[in-house]
C-alpha cells in the first residue's frame, strides 16, 4: 500500500511530457510480434500493463528489446508463427492486454495459461471467451469466465462474422488478431464507433482492411485473414488518457496555463474534449499533424469557470477512461453534470462508478448514481475536499482524486497510489514539476 495525499495548489504551469498512448503501446507490440522482421516502436509508454504485454511477446518467442535512446524493436515471427509459451502469462492489472493477447493466441495452435492480479482476475472474459470460441479455440476459464484460464488455439480456425452485443475496442480487436491467421474474411459490427487504433495499425503493418460507416452510426469491419504482416515503424502518440489528468487540474486551479504537446487525438478518442469545451473550457489545438496513421496535436489549456452538462451515452466510447477526471471537473464546475450510460465502468479495474461517487461523497461533493448514471452537483468553484478516498487499485481513481485534492479546500488523501505505475508511471513528479504538492505518506499514518 503507498498512501498518498494531495493538497490545495497555486496555479500550474509548464510543459508536461506525457507518456505514451497505452491502448497503442498494446497494440504496437502485438502486430509487430505477427509481422516479418524488426520493427520500431518510438514513444511505447513503459508503464507495468504495457511492460507485461511486453515479456508476454518474449515468452511467445519474439524478440522484445529496449534501446538506449528509449525505442524498442521487436523481432517477429509472422501470422501463425508464434511459439508456445513454456510459463505461464502473467498480465498484471492489464484488461487491454490480456483480452488482445488472448485474441492473438486464439487462431495459433498452441496451448497457452492467461493470468493476472486479483483485479484481473475478477474482471468478466466472457465477452471475449464467447467470438474465439467461435473461431475454434478451446478456452476452459475460472468459474464466472475469469481469469486463470488456459487456452488450445484453433488448428484450423474460421474466419467469422460477428455482431458485438456491446461496444467494446477490446473484444474487436481481440477478433480481428485472432482473424490474422484464419482464411479468408472476418467481420465485426459494432453499434457505436470504438476507438479504431487497432483497424489504422492493421493497415500501416500492410494487413487488408476495411472499414464501413452503417446507417444506424455503427460500424462494419472486415479483415482479409492471413496477410503478408512486414515490420514497420510505429511512433506512439502521448497519451489523451493520461493527458486528461494535467488537463483538467490546469483547467480547475485558477491562474493554470499547460501546453500538452504530441497528444493523439484520434476521433473517436475525444469525447472528454468535446465535453470540456461543452462546460467552457479554454481548450486550444495548435499544430494539427499526423503520424503513423494517428493524428496528433498540441494543447494548451488555460484555467476558466466551468458549467454543468449533460453527457450523452452516446459518447461513451469516445471517453470510456475519462468519466473519473471529468467527475472532478464537474466537481468544481456551477451546476449539475449528469453522465448516462455508464455501466460499463462497473466492470473496468474497479467498479468505477461506485467508487467515484464515494470519492466525491467522501469530498463534500453532491453525487447521486445509478445502474448507469452519475450526477455529480459542482461546488462553483474548489470543492470542500479533506476526504479519504478508497482507490480499489485503480489507477485512473488514483489519479483523479489526487487531481481533486489540489483543487480542493483542503487536502485529499487516496488509500494507495501503487495502480499508478500501470498506465502513468512518474505521474507524481510530472504534477510536481508544474507546480502541484502531492506526497506519499507513510504507511502508518
Amino acid at each position: 500500500m503507498t498512501p498518498m495525499s494531495a493538497c490545495p495548489a497555486g496555479p500550474l504551469n509548464g510543459l508536461p511530457a506525457i507518456p505514451g498512448d497505452k491502448s497503442v503501446s498494446h497494440r504496437a507490440l502485438l502486430l509487430a510480434a505477427s509481422a516479418i522482421g524488426e520493427s520500431r516502436i518510438h514513444g511505447l509508454l513503459e508503464g507495468d500493463d504495457v511492460l507485461a504485454t511486453a515479456a508476454a511477446v518474449r515468452a511467445l518467442g519474439c524478440r522484445a528489446e529496449r534501446d538506449a535512446d528509449g525505442s524498442w524493436r521487436v523481432t517477429g515471427r509472422g501470422p501463425g508463427g508464434l511459439a508456445e509459451p513454456d510459463r505461464v502469462l502473467d498480465l498484471g492489472n492489464s484488461g487491454t492486454g490480456a483480452r488482445l493477447l488472448m485474441g492473438l493466441v486464439a487462431s495459433q495452435p498452441i496451448y497457452t495459461v492467461i493470468t493476472g492480479d486479483a483485479s484481473l482476475s475478477s474482471r468478466p472474459m466472457r465477452r471475449v471467451i464467447e467470438p474465439l470460441q467461435r473461431i475454434g479455440a478451446a478456452i476452459w476459464a475460472r468459474s464466472g469466465d475469469r481469469l486463470p484460464l488456459a487456452m488450445r488455439g484453433a488448428e484450423a480456425p474460421l474466419p467469422i462474422d460477428y455482431t458485438l452485443p456491446v461496444a467494446s475496442a477490446q473484444v474487436k480487436s481481440a477478433i480481428l488478431l485472432a482473424g490474422l491467421n484464419a482464411p479468408g474474411r472476418t467481420v465485426v459490427i459494432e453499434p457505436l464507433p470504438t476507438r479504431d487504433h487497432s483497424e489504422r495499425l492493421l493497415a500501416h503493418f500492410g494487413a487488408e482492411i476495411t472499414v464501413e460507416p452503417l446507417p444506424d452510426g455503427g460500424r462494419r469491419i472486415e479483415l482479409t485473414g492471413q496477410p503478408e504482416l512486414t515490420a514497420r515503424t510505429v511512433v506512439v502518440p502521448a497519451d489523451i488518457s493520461s493527458a486528461a489528468f494535467p488537463l483538467v487540474a490546469a483547467l480547475v486551479i485558477p491562474g493554470s496555463q499547460v501546453t500538452l504537446e504530441g497528444i493523439g487525438v484520434n476521433p473517436l478518442r475525444t469525447g472528454l474534449l468535446t465535453t470540456l469545451r461543452e462546460m467552457g473550457a479554454a481548450i486550444e489545438q495548435r499544430r494539427p499533424r499526423d503520424d503513423g496513421g494517428e493524428p496528433i496535436c498540441d494543447l494548451v489549456v488555460r484555467a476558466g469557470p466551468l458549467q454543468g452538462v449533460e453527457v450523452p451515452a452516446s459518447r461513451v466510447p469516445s471517453m470510456i477512461d475519462e468519466f473519473p477526471i471529468l467527475a472532478v471537473a464537474a466537481a468544481c464546475a456551477r451546476g449539475v453534470t449528469r453522465m448516462h450510460g455508464l455501466a460499463e465502468l462497473r466492470v473496468k479495474e474497479s467498479d468505477r462508478l461506485a467508487a467515484v461517487a464515494a470519492g466525491l461523497a467522501a469530498c463534500g461533493v453532491g453525487v447521486d448514481t445509478g445502474p448507469d448514471w452519475l450526477e455529480v452537483r459542482g461546488c462553483d468553484g474548489p470543492p470542500p475536499g479533506g476526504g479519504v478516498v478508497t482507490t480499489h487499485f485503480d489507477h485512473r481513481i488514483a489519479m483523479a482524486f489526487l487531481v481533486l485534492g489540489l483543487a480542493a479546500q483542503a487536502p485529499v488523501r487516496i488509500d494507495d497510489g501503487t495502480a499508478i505505475a500501470t498506465s502513468f508511471p512518474g505521474f507524481s513528479g510530472l504534477m510536481t514539476a508544474l507546480g502541484a504538492e502531492i506526497r506519499v505518506l507513510a504507511t502508518n499514518n
